[in-house]
């Protein structure tokens, strides 16, 4: 049985059959119709969501399925009557497939190790690899290929994105450089960096941390940041954390350091004025709402991966 926890137990091939599965059934939904007929979806929810929540549970709905909506917030958990162990020995009895949106990734591990049914990443502090798989979906349609292409992130380079994303382009031959303040608080955890650095050399790719934007984003054909202040970040560190990241806003004159056709991507929230300016997330070079679209169709090929069901 599969789950997808972390992009680093992923194989490049198993990668790359996902986002074909994931093209083939964004070009042909109906195919997939029935697809998950009389199957049920439980999502765990412990931090807010938008995305995560529409495109799992319109996905699991377009192809036949059910989809569950559980809110720890209000769970026998979180009053302390119940603990997670028990709660995944039970909950995957009744459902074919769990998601979960948490905090600790320690926490969607143990779910894994406990579950007798496919569990899937839908974020943690740790990392994203839904988000990253629709963003090489995303790359994909729009470069064409992934291979050989520099991927430039700005901004927090510790946080759940960043490492999925040095992740998921270590795998796919691509490379990435993050531009991001120095110190440990705001740079990618040494045992993600020792090991995407380790697969990049052996697929064709490179990663490089910078603190210098310009080098960051130099020649680069990706161009993506993300919000300063993740779901885990206390509140009174934003004035700190807003003097801090501004010198890695993507702006007009960053974007013209990458090359001419690079294109501009952010996982949303987006924040104009912040992260980066109005001019370019709605300007001709984004495509963070083909990124955002790209939620559901990658959902829907993870879910139906895990499930053993990839036939249209």
């Amino acid at each position: 049985m599969r789950h997808l926890i972390t992009l680093e137990d992923w194989k490049p091939e198993a990668i790359h059959e996902m986002l074909v599965l994931a093209a083939r059934i964004k070009d042909h939904p109906k195919d997939y119709a029935d697809a998950m007929r009389r199957m049920t979806l439980l999502m765990i929810f412990e931090k807010p969501s938008l995305r995560t929540r529409v495109s799992f549970e319109t996905g699991a709905t377009q192809m036949g399925g059910h989809a569950i909506f559980y809110d720890l917030a209000n769970s026998p958990l979180s009053s302390g009557k119940e603990n997670i162990q028990d709660l995944i020995r039970v909950v995957c009895r009744y459902a074919d497939i769990i998601m979960g949106r948490l905090f600790e990734q320690e926490h969607i591990e143990e779910m894994a190790r406990l579950s007798s049914v496919p569990v899937i990443n839908a974020l943690t502090n740790y990392e994203h690899p839904c988000q990253i798989l629709a963003d090489l979906q995303t790359i994909r349609e729009k470069k064409g290929a992934l291979e050989g292409l520099k991927l430039a992130y700005l901004g927090d380079g510790n946080n759940n994105v960043t490492h999925s994303l040095m992740f998921g382009c270590a795998k796919t031959g691509m490379s990435i450089s993050v531009g991001c303040p120095p110190g440990a608080e705001y740079m990618p955890q040494e045992a993600v960096l020792a090991s995407s650095q380790a697969i990049a050399a052996e697929q064709g790719g490179s990663i490089e941390i910078t603190s210098d934007a310009a080098v960051a984003v130099r020649d680069a054909d990706v161009v993506y940041t993300d919000s300063w202040m993740s779901y885990h970040i206390p509140q009174h560190k934003s004035e700190a954390r807003v003097k801090v990241f501004t010198p890695y806003q993507v702006n007009a004159a960053l974007m013209q350091q990458a090359k001419p056709d690079a294109v501009f991507m952010n996982c949303l929230p987006a924040v104009r004025g912040y992260e980066q300016t109005a001019e370019v997330i709605d300007g001709p070079q984004s495509v963070v709402f083909d990124q955002a679209e790209n939620r559901l169709h990658i959902q829907k090929a993870i879910m139906l991966t895990l499930l053993g069901v990839t036939g249209g």
